[in-house]
């Protein structure tokens, strides 16, 4: 029999972390795991908030000591929760983001055509799994909600969850937002569990009611604040551009890593069917060789591409309006005609990586799906939107759209 092994980190957002067995020492050690490390949690927030930094390694460590604690509150309250349970849902919750490319949710369709971080995930859990000995089959069960004990996976996936209860605290703590700031300790300890289903006793309802507003607010001031979404188009756009100038040919310096994603020539390798080869490039992926990429992109011939990465590397970033109602098509087209009568040489398909429209949507709670629910003095369930006096409102039972339209600020000087 092994020696368990015991180790702790000290983070800056809870304190000391324990890696509480052999299993989850092994998977933190792992070059899966390792290479969170050099992925930034809030991909280019930092162009706003420079604290902002902070990586989805810290992330998961973070969550996994929240479901250690969630599970000894359980514990306390009578439930049964086997060892082995405990291992499998904490190795569950440590590799939950393990498939997050660069710059996380910003090019997340545009590393991976068609593949999702969850995917990814899954996928490498199943790899770990194999080079494991069938070690992770139970925390893959509990990822996958296919283990009988249903509040497992909603202790890792649902609308109260330790994944997001650690991300809020801990983005909120390394932006300096206050707003997102929330009960972790009150929300963790009136957690129970009710037919396996878990919720909430009536006594946290004022906690559960401070994180959908935090998670609201950290929506609009953080994750969708207006210069971040500028930065993000732009980092969006350059890739784009950079598939376009590797298809015809045009000279790029591109990570060996990288070009197995972008080039064309390997579209039918990034899927799914090719786990072996797709998992062998993507764990040697990082932040690393996006930023090492715009650097040089920033010196092409391409004038598109070098245009964009100048932008972004210098944070002259594309001027931005919001509003609730789409911009109308006219609009699009005057931006795009001041573009083209300011530089003689940008046509109509050129301004239209300049000049940009879409939206962003923000859905703090969604009571059509899994809900969380109050459990009253007497034993009654309702869900928070019911429960609450404050909540109640369409504002946080719907979707919140807002549409924006990017265009380049007259002072930026365009280089050729």
């Amino acid at each position: 029999m092994s020696k368990s092994i015991k180790k702790i980190i000290n983070d800056p957002v809870h304190g000391f972390i324990d890696i509480p067995n052999n299993l989850t020492a092994e998977l933190v050690e792992h070059r899966y795991f390792q290479r969170l490390r050099d992925v930034k949690q809030l991909g280019l927030t930092y162009l706003v908030y420079p604290g902002a930094v902070h990586t989805r390694f810290q992330h998961t460590l973070g969550a996994m000591h929240l479901m250690k604690q969630a599970i000894d509150s359980l514990r306390s309250k009578g439930h049964n929760i086997t060892i082995e349970e405990e291992e499998g849902t904490m190795c569950a919750i440590l590799l939950h983001d393990i498939g997050h490319g660069p710059f996380s949710h910003a090019l997340e369709f545009n590393i991976a055509e068609g593949v999702s971080h969850e995917d990814l995930s899954l996928l490498m859990m199943h790899q770990l799994n194999h080079e494991l000995g069938g070690k992770l089959s139970l925390a893959i069960q509990i990822f996958k909600d296919e283990y009988p004990k249903h509040f497992l996976h909603q202790l890792i996936s649902s609308q109260l969850d330790v994944d997001r209860l650690d991300y809020l605290r801990r983005d909120s703590f390394f932006t300096g937002v206050v707003e997102g700031a929330i009960g972790l300790d009150r929300i963790i300890k009136m957690l129970e569990v009710v037919n396996d289903e878990l919720v909430v006793e009536g006594k946290g309802i004022y906690s559960i009611e401070k994180f959908l507003i935090a998670r609201r607010l950290m929506y609009w001031q953080v994750y969708l604040h207006k210069t971040v979404i500028a930065a993000e188009q732009l980092l969006i756009q350059a890739f784009k551009r950079a598939k376009e100038c590797i298809t015809q040919d045009i000279p790029l310096y591109i990570t060996p890593t990288l070009r197995f994603f972008l080039d064309p020539k390997n579209a039918d390798k990034v899927n799914l069917d090719n786990a072996d080869e797709l998992i062998s490039y993507f764990v040697q992926l990082d932040d690393s060789d996006i930023s090492v990429c715009l650097k040089e992109w920033e010196r092409s011939d391409d004038f598109i591409l070098k245009n964009l990465c100048r932008m972004l590397n210098s944070r002259t970033l594309l001027k931005i309006e919001l509003s609730k109602l789409p911009f109308s098509p006219d609009i699009v087209t005057q931006k795009q005609q001041d573009l083209i009568s300011r530089i003689n040489l940008i046509d109509a398909k050129t301004s239209e990586y300049f000049v940009l429209t879409h939206e962003v949507s923000n859905k703090a709670y969604s009571p059509n799906s899994q809900t969380i629910k109050i459990l009253d003095k007497n034993g009654n369930l309702e869900g928070i939107e019911i429960a609450s006096d404050v909540l109640n409102s369409s504002a946080f039972g719907g979707e919140t759209i807002k549409y924006f339209l990017c265009y380049p600020k007259t002072n930026y000087e365009f280089k050729f």
